[in-house]
C-alpha cells in the first residue's frame, strides 16, 4: 500500500473506531450476559478500538501482534454467535458492496472486523451488478468483464478472500447478484441484442433508460425467456458457486421501474415481451391456428378489430372459438357470435394472457436459475419491492411485474420494506403484507430486508433499532432481518474506499 494511501485508511479507521464506539455507547440499553455486548450483540468501544489498534499495527509490520490479533477476531466471532443464538433476530445481516481497494493490505479485514462489531452474522455481499462480476480477471469465464481491472491483480479472488476471512470472524457470506438486470457492459456486446428485453414501442430496455423512462440509466433488463440469457447467468452462478457462498441472493427479479406514466403497464405495447424469444413463447400458447393468429395480431397491433376476427373465422373456418392456455370458452350457443359481441372478451382475455406471460418469464427465469445452485446445498433467496405486483386502475400494473406471490417457497423471500411515511407504521404493513401472502409459516419464509442507521434517522426514516422494535412486535417469530446498507453505518470509510486507486503491481 502507497504510504498516502497507508495514512488515509488510518486516518478514517481511527474516525471510523471512535464514530462507532460512541454509537455503540448510545445504543448500549441493557447489558447482555457478556459485558462487551450489549442488547444488540454490538462490542463495547473499548473492543472495537482494542481490536482496531491490533489490526492497524499488523499491517503496518508488527508481525508480532498477528496471534494477539486473530486469538481477538475469533473471540468476538464467538461472543457474537453466542449472542445472536439468545436475541432476536437470531440471524441478522447487513449488505455491502465491495471495492477494488479492498484488496489492499489489511482493508477487508478492516471492514468485516467492522460489520461483527456492530452485531452482524451473516453479510451479503454484491458480487454481480452494473454488468460487472467480481471475479478474478484471470479466471473468469463469464461474458461479464471482471470488477478488478488493475495490472498485477489478476489472480486476487476478491470473492474468495471475503468468504474464507468473513467466515473465520463467524459470518455467514452469502453472494448478493443482479438477476435480469444484465448492466450496459452486457448490452454494448454485438453478439447479445437479441438478448436484450424489447416493448411495443420499438425499444430495448438501454434505449428505454436513455430517455429517462427508467428510474435508473444504467439498467439493461433481458428477456427472461432468452435461451442465451439463460446460458449465460448459468455460467455465472456456476463460477460464484465454486467459491461455495454461504447463500444467494437474486435481486433485480423484474422488469424496470419505469417514472411519470411509465409507471403503469396498461398496454400490451408497455410490456416488455417482443424480443424474439419472448414473442415466440408467447406464440406457443396457443392451442389452436385462430388463437395463435389472434395472439399475432393483437400484439403487433395492440388491439384488435372486427375485421380481424372475422378474417381469422373465415382463414380457419373448420375451428371453434379461438383457443390459448387458460381461455375457458364462453357457452356453446351453436354458432360463432358475431365479432363485434366477441371483441371486447377476447382482446380483455389476451391482455390478461400477455400480462401473465410477463409475469410468467420472470418467475421461470427465477426458478431455471436458482434450482442449479440449491441442489449443490447453498441456499436461495429472492430479493423483491412489496409493491412490484400492484395493480393500478382498471386495467394496469406496477410496470416492474414483479409477481413475488408466485415465486418459488423454497427459496427464502427478502422484502424490501422501504417505506417512509415518518414512521414504522408503512414498513410494519409491508411486512405484514409479505407474511399473509406467504401463509402457514411464513416466518420461516420471509426475511425482511430493512433501511437505515443505527442510532439515528434519515429524514423520515426512522433509526434501524426503532424500526427493529416494531418488527419484533409484530413478527417475533421472524428468524432473520438484514439492514440495507453497511455503507450507511460508515460512510467516510465507505468514500475512501470507493474512490482510492488501487495501485498497479509488476
Amino acid at each position: 500500500m502507497s504510504g498516502s494511501l497507508r495514512k488515509q485508511f488510518q486516518v478514517i479507521g481511527r474516525i471510523a473506531a471512535g464514530v462507532l464506539g460512541s454509537l455503540l455507547n448510545v445504543l448500549l440499553t441493557s447489558p447482555s450476559a457478556n459485558a462487551q455486548l450489549n442488547s444488540y450483540c454490538q462490542l463495547s468501544q473499548s473492543e472495537v478500538t482494542r481490536k482496531e489498534n491490533l489490526r492497524q499495527a499488523l499491517f503496518e509490520g508488527e508481525e508480532q501482534v498477528r496471534q494477539q490479533y486473530e486469538a481477538l477476531v475469533q473471540q468476538h466471532a464467538n461472543q457474537m454467535q453466542t449472542c445472536r443464538n439468545r436475541t432476536w433476530p437470531r440471524d441478522q445481516a447487513t449488505w455491502i458492496r465491495l471495492y477494488p481497494c479492498d484488496l489492499q493490505p489489511g482493508v477487508l479485514e478492516a471492514v468485516l472486523d467492522r460489520i461483527v462489531n456492530l452485531g452482524y452474522n451473516n453479510v451479503y455481499v454484491e458480487v454481480f451488478y452494473g454488468g460487472q462480476v467480481m471475479l478474478p480477471a484471470a479466471d473468469n469465464p463469464t461474458v461479464w468483464p471482471s470488477l478488478v481491472q488493475t495490472r498485477g491483480y489478476e489472480r486476487r479472488d476478491l470473492l474468495a478472500e471475503t468468504i474464507e476471512k468473513g467466515q473465520q470472524r463467524g459470518l455467514q457470506v452469502s453472494a448478493w447478484v443482479f438477476a435480469l438486470n444484465f448492466g450496459y457492459s452486457y448490452s454494448q456486446r454485438p453478439d447479445r441484442q437479441q438478448v436484450i428485453a424489447r416493448n411495443g414501442s420499438g425499444e430495448d430496455t438501454r434505449s428505454y433508460a436513455s430517455r429517462g423512462a427508467s428510474s435508473n440509466p444504467d439498467e439493461v433488463f433481458v428477456d427472461p425467456y432468452s435461451p442465451l440469457a439463460q446460458q449465460d447467468f448459468r455460467q455465472l452462478s456456476q463460477a460464484i458457486v465454486q467459491r461455495r457462498p454461504d447463500g444467494m441472493l437474486y435481486d433485480y427479479i423484474r422488469y424496470p421501474r419505469g417514472t411519470g406514466t411509465d409507471s403503469v403497464a396498461d398496454d400490451v405495447r408497455d410490456l416488455w415481451i417482443y424480443s424474439n424469444s419472448a414473442q415466440q413463447a408467447l406464440y406457443r400458447r396457443a392451442l389452436n391456428n385462430k388463437g395463435l393468429e389472434l395472439i399475432r395480431r393483437y400484439l403487433r397491433q395492440g388491439s384488435l378489430t372486427n375485421n380481424d376476427i372475422e378474417e381469422v373465422d373465415r382463414l380457419y373456418s373448420d375451428e371453434g372459438e379461438p383457443m390459448w392456455q387458460s381461455r375457458v370458452l364462453p357457452p356453446a350457443t351453436g354458432s360463432l357470435l358475431p365479432a363485434s359481441v366477441r371483441r371486447p372478451g377476447l382482446q380483455q382475455e389476451l391482455w390478461l394472457l400477455s400480462v401473465a406471460h410477463a409475469v410468467q418469464g420472470v418467475v421461470d427465469f427465477l426458478e431455471q436459475i436458482a434450482q442449479p445452485v440449491q441442489r449443490q446445498g447453498i441456499p436461495v433467496g429472492a430479493v423483491f419491492f412489496p409493491g412490484g405486483n400492484r395493480a393500478v386502475g382498471s386495467r394496469g400494473y406496477d410496470s416492474r411485474l414483479q409477481h413475488w406471490n408466485r415465486f418459488p417457497t423454497w427459496m427464502s423471500w427478502h422484502p424490501m420494506a422501504y417505506g417512509i411515511c415518518g414512521n414504522t407504521s408503512c414498513i410494519v404493513d409491508e411486512v405484514r403484507e409479505v407474511l399473509a401472502q406467504a401463509g402457514p409459516g411464513g416466518e420461516n419464509l420471509v426475511k425482511p430486508v430493512i433501511a437505515g442507521s443505527w442510532g439515528q434517522s434519515f429524514g423520515d426514516r426512522p433509526a434501524l433499532e426503532t424500526q427493529m422494535q416494531a418488527l419484533q412486535q409484530v413478527a417475533p417469530r421472524i428468524s432473520s432481518v438484514s439492514h440495507f446498507a453497511f455503507s450507511w453505518q460508515d460512510p467516510e470509510f465507505d468514500r475512501v474506499r470507493k474512490f482510492c486507486q488501487l495501485p498497479e503491481q509488476q
